[in-house]
């Protein structure tokens, strides 16, 4: 295992402009803030513990049954939980992928099996066959990233329900993380959610930290079709797991459905601007489709960048990447322009011709 080490530790470092962090570029909406404001005044009351108006929405937002749903401190705890209540004692995950699932794997002491995306296909999963010979030797619980954290890459839908039914024949689970599918250019392509009602061994995770930028107030939830789970997912954890402040505010947060069509416009034309830059200045860019671009560079970028007061992710403690390895969020075009010039700053590499 590698340091747990996340992105955007701006209290470490504060007076930086944070590109480590995912979130959404045009910010917290206003009416989620107002949200979150007005229901301090409530925090003398524990809060809801059925998360009835929250769950309600998801319901609405989401076009799925409320019953299917299940609501978290932030995703990660939903990973965790899950964890607890699957138990699995065999489980694969993605190298490199979010390093969360191997943290919760491992606390419960589960073997984790690492199925390596390689350099030389540019991170991108090509086949199913390793993943599906590790259910058949004995994985319980399959973790899969769509898209793909830190590289941006997406997986199939194909692919995805390809090993699904091998799963379910073999009597495993599959974690699917569509965190980051909102910013992709066609999330109904590649998302699963209109399938996990024929797969209740599918257990869908999202959030709403980085679609509305509300990292701070930890508010996750997850979909299955498979009630015992979700039960026995509910006994796992403590209740009042989600404040007053953040119920209220995912609940105006599911109102905001311009704001998630607009960021994903802009995210489109700043990553293929970001992407241009980047490789102009010689660096070594992956073909993200989320928001935001995997790269590799110099091995002191990071510290380099830092030093002009801009964050960037040093992804060397994902499995499977060394130093050089970086990810970068995809910001508004000003805030862009800081890291292309914080970049461009060092002068240690070759402009491509």
């Amino acid at each position: 295992m590698k340091e747990q080490i996340h992105g955007g530790d701006v209290y470490r470092h504060p007076d930086v402009l944070d590109f480590s962090a995912n979130m959404n570029p045009l910010g917290t909406p206003e009416s989620v803030i107002r949200a979150a404001q007005n229901a301090v005044r409530h925090i003398c009351n524990y809060p809801d513990v059925r998360q009835q108006k929250l769950k309600t929405a998801l319901a609405d937002y989401e076009k799925v049954p409320y019953e299917s749903l299940i609501c978290g401190n932030g995703a990660a705890e939903l990973i965790f939980t899950l964890v607890q209540a699957v138990h699995p004692k065999r489980a694969a995950v993605l190298a490199p992928t979010f390093a969360e699932y191997e943290f919760a794997l491992e606390s419960i002491g589960c073997q984790v099996r690492h199925v390596s995306l390689l350099e030389k296909d540019d991170f991108e999963l090509k086949s199913v066959q390793d993943i599906c010979d590790e259910v058949t030797a004995g994985a319980d619980l399959i973790c899969l990233c769509n898209p793909n954290n830190p590289t941006g890459k997406l997986i199939s839908r194909e692919m995805i329900l390809d090993i699904l039914n091998h799963c379910r024949k073999h009597h495993a689970r599959v974690l699917l993380d569509e965190c980051f599918n909102d910013f992709i250019d066609d999330p109904d392509t590649y998302t699963l959610k209109q399938d996990f009602r024929e797969y209740p061994n599918l257990f869908i995770l999202k959030a709403f930290t980085k679609r509305y930028a509300m990292a701070g107030l930890r508010l996750g939830y997850g979909i299955c079709a498979d009630a015992d789970l979700l039960e026995h997912m509910e006994h796992c954890v403590q209740p009042w797991n989600i404040s007053i402040p953040a119920q209220e505010a995912g609940a105006a947060a599911l109102k905001e459905e311009s704001y998630v069509h607009e960021a994903r416009i802009l995210i489109r034309t700043e990553r293929d601007w970001l992407k241009d830059e980047m490789k102009d200045l010689g660096l070594k860019v992956y073909d993200s489709k989320a928001n935001y671009i995997f790269f590799k560079g110099p091995e002191d970028l990071d510290r380099k960048c830092l030093n002009n007061k801009v964050m960037i992710r040093d992804c060397s403690n994902y499995a499977g990447l060394s130093k050089g390895y970086y990810r970068i969020a995809i910001k508004r075009h000003e805030e862009n322009k800081q890291l292309i010039n914080a970049m461009r700053r060092q002068r240690i590499w070759r402009k491509r011709s």
